[in-house]
């Protein structure tokens, strides 16, 4: 069998060889092989939890709560623990709000129902693997607490929100399952923090380190050396990313990764507790195995639950989750008196791309102009160019005297009528343009479903650092080296950003690009409607069928989505899905309320789904701490933490699961006090007749 690579301990002494030593390794015995998707060697260290831990890598709930980073002896050498030290304050703060009166410390945090700073000492396990038909490495991890109970084992998988690496979980599900005494099983999704230096033929080890060797890492762009020489020679200082590059899809194996990662912590426990024949064995008949964490993360863990045919997982608590479902049209979206939603469940590439459109010009709408927090971030300069851009392309309609206000409010009537965008979703999409989160999806993801490699420059665009002005630069030595503790995985990110190699001039950065159809700075708009073209499957400004490379591209990408579709069978698996209805990512008409009525339509009675949709919930509850958004919404997170303990107490003490409803929780106020209970109520096991969320014949049906 493989033998594990590197055995430290880490605690008051310092560095020093564990009792797990090489000699320990040839004594496993047969009956727990390393499974065969495991590449390379294993990493296991053990955090004492007093100098070092599982959870808060040493920086306790006082450090992950601090705003000053945990810095590098040396920026430009960091260390691998420092590295993972800083990696895992990111991520922490990245999804949970740490900020002063936002719950953090009361309602959640490593901390709360633990030791006061909330250190978890135990074991963690590091390897790469692959899935069936690739050869891409991804990235998988278990973490055993030191609490662990052999005889009442249990384990929660936390594959990564959004792009994330491998510890884009471990504020969400790795903290509630660490706390509770279960192992954690992690994965990066084939996505995660591996960037190539194309200019330099820099990439990252495991641990985050750089090398130019030839060695395992995390990502390296499949071009031969003459290949990469040809590109930087036409295209300098350019970085490929492994979600967008990796010519795999990673998406279409997401559910397989999380598959993977639970056997992978099976293996590890009985490594770890030393088990010695089959009767003993730590295994999924005798281990509760929940399926959980958020966005991406929590779509992955869905998929699993849905691809599980060895009877890995037993329940699935998932927040805002990611999923494409299967199209079934048999059934319409129905809030309250609202139009009834009929074209609901398209696809993020469909929906994100016409955000990337749109939005910019919406931004100038005068319901939400001077209402939308920190929509001062998009300049009205930009916000009026896109605006007439869109105008002189035909894409807003408009009599010869419409004004500027008419075109933006054409836009947001656009998004909200034409693609099934809540009107909830309104206010915080602003600052997700601002912040390039649509843009960045669009480009990122049609070049994974697409297959496309970084040499193909899908749309004209690329990836690289940039200096004031928007030009093309080298990438920052202190950047680079930190990049797998700073990046999420999908630009902007660790100085990275999209860059607009067709925009007039010169390529430059997205946000100052001006399209060559355009005279003025328009957000590189040309690229984004190619981007958006490739989703309908034609021109999106003439109507036109797309040809020559477009059209096999646009057909690529078409296949790359239905290979991530939801089927909606979750094998009758006892299932909590939350999701706060403002979500401005992952629009609810298209997400988790179609995947609640498809399951409804797949399962019928078998159905053990609950859908809990939280009123002033949002995507991202790290910006939940600045203003304008403080005062109106409230942490989903909270409610996550709920839905594990709802399917943690259906499985464990079979408790009914409350029934499908709308959540009301309410804002902080303006000013904002404190986050206190009365901000948030529970998921209640009644819940008054107005507040269920059900699905009547031919009708999803929504409560205001």
């Amino acid at each position: 069998m493989k033998r594990l690579m590197i055995c430290t301990l880490i605690g008051a002494t310092g560095f020093g060889l564990s009792a797990c030593n090489d000699s320990d390794n040839d004594k496993t015995p047969e009956v727990n092989q390393v499974p065969g998707f495991i590449q390379g060697d294993i990493q296991r260290t053990a955090y004492d939890g007093i100098t070092d831990d599982l959870l808060t890598a040493g920086l306790g709930a006082t450090g992950l709560g601090s705003a000053t980073p945990p810095a590098f002896a040396d920026p430009l050498n960091p260390t691998p623990g420092e590295l993972r030290q800083l990696a895992i304050y990111n991520n922490y703060r990245a999804l949970v709000d740490t900020s002063p009166g936002g719950g953090y410390g009361v309602f959640f945090g490593p901390g709360v129902g633990n030791s006061t700073e909330g250190l978890v000492p135990g074991q963690e396990y590091i390897a790469f693997m692959t899935v069936p038909g690739s050869d891409v490495p991804v990235t998988v991890m278990a973490q055993i607490p030191d609490s662990f109970d052999t005889q009442s084992p249990c384990m929660i998988t936390a594959p990564s929100s959004g792009s994330r690496g491998i510890y884009g979980a471990i504020g969400t599900a790795g903290e509630w399952g660490l706390k509770k005494g279960c192992a954690v099983v992690y994965t990066d999704k084939g996505s995660g923090t591996g960037a190539h230096n194309l200019e330099t033929n820099t990439t990252q080890r495991i641990d985050g380190t750089l090398t130019g060797a030839d060695e395992d890492v995390q990502f390296r762009a499949d071009l031969s050396d003459t290949e990469r020489s040809d590109f930087t020679a036409d295209w300098p200082d350019r970085l490929a990313w492994k979600h967008a590059h990796s010519k795999v899809n990673p998406e279409a194996d997401w559910g397989r990764h999380v598959l993977q990662s639970i056997e992978f912590g099976f293996w590890a426990l009985n490594e770890q507790f030393g088990t010695d024949d089959e009767a003993n064995a730590i295994t999924p008949a005798n281990t509760l195995v929940i399926a959980s964490s958020v966005s991406n993360g929590g779509g992955s863990s869905v998929r699993a639950a849905e691809q599980d045919a060895q009877g890995l997982i037993d329940g699935v608590a998932v927040s805002e989750p990611n999923l494409n479902p299967v199209v079934d049209a048999s059934f319409t979206i129905n809030q309250g008196s609202s139009a009834a939603i009929v074209d609901h469940s398209r696809s993020l590439f469909e929906y994100t791309t016409a955000l990337a459109v749109y939005q910019g010009c919406a931004n100038q709408a005068p319901a939400i102009r001077d209402d939308a927090p920190l929509n001062f971030l998009n300049t009205p300069a930009v916000r009026e160019n896109i605006c007439n851009s869109l105008a002189n392309k035909g894409l807003l309609n408009g009599a010869a005297s419409a004004t500027l206000d008419d075109y933006a409010t054409e836009a947001q009537r656009i998004l909200n009528e034409d693609f099934g965008i809540q009107p909830e979703q309104n206010l915080l999409a602003p600052v997700h343009f601002a912040s390039n989160v649509a843009q960045s999806i669009s480009m990122t993801y049609a070049n994974a479903y697409g297959r496309a490699g970084v040499e193909d420059r899908v749309c004209g665009l690329s990836m690289a650092a940039v200096d004031g002005a928007g030009a093309v630069t080298p990438f920052a030595a202190a950047a680079e080296a930190a990049a797998f503790s700073i990046s999420n995985g999908i630009p902007p990110t660790a100085g990275v950003v999209m860059v607009y190699d067709n925009a007039e001039g010169q390529p430059t950065a997205m946000p100052a690009s001006v399209s060559p159809s355009s005279s003025t700075a328009d957000y590189g708009l040309d690229a984004l409607l190619c981007l958006h073209s490739l989703a309908l499957g034609h021109d999106a400004v003439t109507g036109n069928p797309l040809s020559g490379d477009d059209a096999a591209l646009a057909t690529a990408i078409a296949e790359g989505i239905d290979e991530i579709r939801a089927t909606g069978d979750l094998q009758g698996k006892p299932a909590v899905f939350v999701t706060g209805r403002a979500d401005a990512i992952l629009p609810i008409n298209h997400a988790s309320r179609p995947y609640y009525g498809l399951n409804q339509r797949v399962e019928g009675d078998n159905s053990e789904l609950r859908y809990y949709e939280v009123l002033n919930a949002h995507h991202l509850d790290a910006l939940n701490g600045l203003a304008g958004i403080t005062e109106r919404y409230i942490p989903l997170h909270h409610y996550y933490f709920q839905a594990l303990d709802l399917v943690w107490k259906r499985l464990t003490a079979d408790t009914p699961l409350p029934p499908s409803q709308v959540v009301r929780a309410v804002p902080r106020g303006n000013p904002a006090s404190d986050l206190a209970e009365v901000n948030l109520p529970e998921i209640a096991m009644n819940p008054p007749a107005g507040d269920l969320i059900s699905l009547e014949s031919d009708e999803l049906r929504i409560p205001d």
